[in-house]
C-alpha cells in the first residue's frame, strides 16, 4: 500500500466520509497486519521477551505523561458522559449474563474489588483513576475506607471530586500527580490499579515504589489488557499507525505472562483472565452511544477542538 494512498484513506476516514463496514475491514487489516509483525518463531520467544524486559527497564516509568492527557484524560468529561456508561468506567467491562454496558461496567466493578481482597476499613490507593469509577464504587461500597485516587489530569480530579461531594461521600481523596514523580508517605492495605500500566514502562521500578507503599500485609491488584503471548510497543511508524500517533502514544501492549518478570519487590499470588471478547463487547457499547449521540458529541468537539477537527475525533 503506497503512502499516498495510506494518506488520502486516513484523511478521508477522520473527515466522516467512509461508512463503518469499510472502517471495521481497514481496522482488521491492519490487525493482521500487526499480527503477522508480532509472530516469533517458538525457539525464540524467550529471547525475545527478555530483550523486551531489558529495554523496558533501561525507560522511565511512563514515557509520555503529557500525550497521555492530551489524548485521553484532558477531553471533556461531557465526551465520556454521552459515550461510557453511567458509572463512567473507561476500561473494560464484563458481560457474563449481562447485556447492557451499565450492567457490565457494575459487573466489573465488583469484580475487580473481589479479587482485590477488598473490606471495609481499609486504606485504599488507586493509581490511575480515570473518571472515578473505580473509586467512587470503593466508596459507596466500603464506606469505613479510605479511598486515595491518583490521577494526572486536573479536570478529571475536579469531576471525581464534584461527583463525590454529589453523592455525599466523605472518603474520597483525588491526588493529581505524574506517575513518575509520585510519591506517598502512608501504608496501603490494598493498592489497586485498572489499566494504567499500559501507559507505563519501567515495571521495575513502579512495583519497587509500590511495594513501599504497603502495608505489611497489603497487597497490589493490577488490571491490564495484554497480547496472550507476545509484548509489543505503540510507535509511530508509518501512516498506518493511527493509534499510536493520535490515541495510545508511549503505550505498551503487555503480553500475559510480562509482569511475573518483575517479582524482585512483588510476589506474584493469583491471576484471572479475561476473554478479548469482553473488550470487544464494551468497545461495541462505547461505539453504539457514540453514533446515538454523534450530534451532542460533535458540539462537544468543536468546542473543544474548533469545528475543522472535530469530525476527525468523531
Amino acid at each position: 500500500m503506497s503512502a499516498f494512498f495510506t494518506r488520502t484513506a486516513m484523511k478521508a476516514v477522520e473527515q466522516g466520509w467512509v461508512p463503518d463496514s469499510i472502517v471495521r475491514s481497514g481496522i482488521r487489516s491492519l490487525c493482521r497486519q500487526r499480527m503477522r509483525e508480532i509472530q516469533i518463531p517458538k525457539a525464540r520467544q524467550s529471547q525475545h521477551l527478555d530483550e523486551f524486559v531489558r529495554n523496558m527497564g533501561e525507560a522511565p516509568v511512563a514515557p509520555l505523561v503529557h500525550k497521555a492527557n492530551e489524548q485521553h484524560y484532558e477531553v471533556p468529561a461531557a465526551f465520556f458522559q454521552q459515550v461510557l456508561g453511567a458509572q463512567l468506567k473507561y476500561s473494560s467491562s464484563f458481560w457474563d449474563g449481562v447485556d447492557t454496558l451499565d450492567q457490565a461496567e457494575l459487573q466489573a466493578l465488583a469484580l475487580s474489588c473481589e479479587h482485590a481482597d477488598l473490606k471495609d476499613g481499609q486504606e485504599v490507593l488507586e493509581l490511575g483513576c480515570g473518571w472515578g469509577s473505580l473509586t467512587l464504587w470503593m466508596a459507596k461500597s466500603y464506606p469505613n475506607s479510605t479511598i486515595t485516587a491518583v490521577s494526572n489530569s486536573h479536570s478529571q480530579r475536579s469531576f471525581i471530586e464534584q461527583r463525590a461531594m454529589e453523592a455525599g461521600l466523605g472518603n474520597v481523596r483525588v491526588i493529581t500527580a505524574d506517575i513518575n514523580h509520585f510519591s506517598m508517605d502512608q501504608g496501603f492495605d490494598r493498592i489497586l490499579s485498572v489499566e494504567m500500566f499500559e501507559h507505563l514502562r519501567n515495571y521495575a521500578s513502579i512495583f519497587d515504589r509500590v511495594a513501599g507503599w504497603l502495608k505489611p500485609d497489603g497487597r497490589f491488584f493490577m488490571h491490564i489488557f495484554c497480547h496472550h503471548s507476545t509484548p509489543y510497543l505503540f510507535e509511530v511508524r508509518d501512516d498506518t499507525d493511527w493509534m499510536s500517533r493520535y490515541f495510545f502514544s508511549g503505550g505498551m501492549m503487555p503480553s500475559a505472562d510480562l509482569p511475573l518478570k518483575f517479582q524482585d519487590s512483588l510476589c506474584f499470588a493469583n491471576r484471572w483472565d479475561w476473554s478479548g471478547v469482553e473488550y470487544q463487547k464494551t468497545a461495541e457499547a462505547w461505539l453504539d452511544n457514540l453514533d446515538a449521540a454523534r450530534d451532542e458529541v460533535f458540539a462537544i468537539f468543536s468546542d473543544t477542538y474548533g469545528s475543522a477537527d472535530a469530525k476527525m475525533w468523531m
